[in-house]
């Protein structure tokens, strides 16, 4: 008689399953689930389907019976949930519960199964299965698979928030600049490599130290204004200023502060991104030094343009202090240029009226 009702039963449902799924509209509010069925029974695994779908369920599934069918299974398709029978012949619990572990899948995993001992089924949640339901009384079955979707859902947002503060971590860490977080108390919450490599000190001697272990006494009081606009919520323009290293050497900084907020606006410390200007600041100073001396040459070369005593015989140049100096010597000094000696073409030939034809015609040479 039971048989018979089985086999009734199994020619109803397969003729069910075997027709088109009805459309996803609102009118019948059909939600999409992907199921896998880890169950050896066809009948079972029917009925499972069967009662999904009559009760708002529109199911995507595959029954698997083997380690095998259960690889390529997930190798092929993304699933929801995974609904798996105690025991198989060849396969079970424990082996599809491995298979998902090793593949790294974060699914829900339900056990429908005939009556087992209430220690088995601690057993099996101890193992990894979210949940136990027994075939014989489904009514758990849809409460556990949609707590257990939100689950998987959350665990999935933690997992992806976790990897994105791990991903900034790494940046924050692997930044060249200093970077430095106090909490409201004035107590460095957060140090970087960078700002170990920039002060000397290690994460582990900064952090729970006051923010002030790295300003020098003369700018305590710079460093407290800014900390109090950051309070107020003021914006605060980068800065370059001192800073104190651990062996107690200066360096010029450039530094920049916010404040740290949190999902409401409320303010929980400040941050500051800070690098070395060392180099920089030589380079300006060498810069103001080179333009103070040109100008203090171009002061002295403009001395050349006013009235010059000049000796109509020898051609020497009194200078300002009342010396009498070589027309070239006083230029030179006036005005960094230097001479080198020749002798013009009219000089030659009064001078020199045996070379001036030699000269004359090989300019004219050169000038071909």
């Amino acid at each position: 008689m039971a048989h018979g009702v089985l086999r009734f039963s199994l020619g109803n449902y397969m003729s069910d399953v075997e027709q088109s799924e009805p459309p996803l509209t609102a009118s019948n509010r059909m939600q999409h689930l992907r199921v896998l069925l880890v169950e050896d029974s066809e009948l079972d695994a029917l009925l499972l389907v069967r009662y999904l779908h009559s009760n708002g369920y529109a199911t995507q599934h595959e029954r698997v019976a083997n380690q095998q069918e259960m690889e390529k299974a997930l190798a092929e398709k993304e699933w929801d949930v995974v609904l798996c029978d105690y025991q198989l012949p060849n396969f079970g619990v424990l082996p599809a519960l491995t298979q998902l572990k090793r593949k790294g899948l974060d699914l829900p995993f339900i056990v429908v199964s005939g009556a087992i001992g209430e220690e088995l089924a601690v057993d099996l949640m101890k193992a990894g299965a979210h949940d136990f339901i027994v075939k014989g009384s489904l009514s758990r079955l849809l409460p556990a698979i949609e707590r257990e979707q939100r689950e998987a859902k959350a665990r999935h947002e933690r997992m992806v928030a976790l990897e994105k503060l791990a991903y900034l971590a790494a940046i924050v860490d692997s930044a060249e600049e200093a970077i430095i977080g106090q909490n409201m108390d004035g107590l460095i919450a957060t140090w970087n490599t960078g700002a170990a490599r920039l002060y000397g000190y290690a994460a582990a001697e900064a952090i729970g130290q006051p923010a002030l272990l790295i300003v020098p006494p003369s700018h305590h009081q710079e460093a407290g204004e800014l900390w109090q606009k950051l309070r107020r919520a003021e914006a605060v323009e980068p800065v370059e200023t001192i800073r104190r290293r651990k062996d107690g050497a200066s360096v010029n900084v450039c530094v920049t502060m916010s404040a740290i907020r949190n999902s409401e606006g409320r303010i929980l410390g400040t941050s500051s991104i800070a690098y070395d200007i060392t180099e920089r600041k030589r380079i300006e100073a060498e810069r103001t030094h080179l333009i103070a001396h040109l100008n203090e040459t171009l002061s002295k070369v403009k001395t050349l343009s006013g009235l010059l005593p000049i000796c109509a015989s020898c051609k020497k140049i009194r200078d300002d202090r009342g010396y009498w100096q070589k027309l070239e010597t006083f230029v030179r000094e006036h005005s960094g240029a230097e001479f080198s000696h020749s002798i013009c073409p009219d000089c030659m030939k009064l001078l020199y009226p045996q070379f001036a034809p030699n000269i004359a015609a090989g300019g004219a040479e050169q000038g071909r």
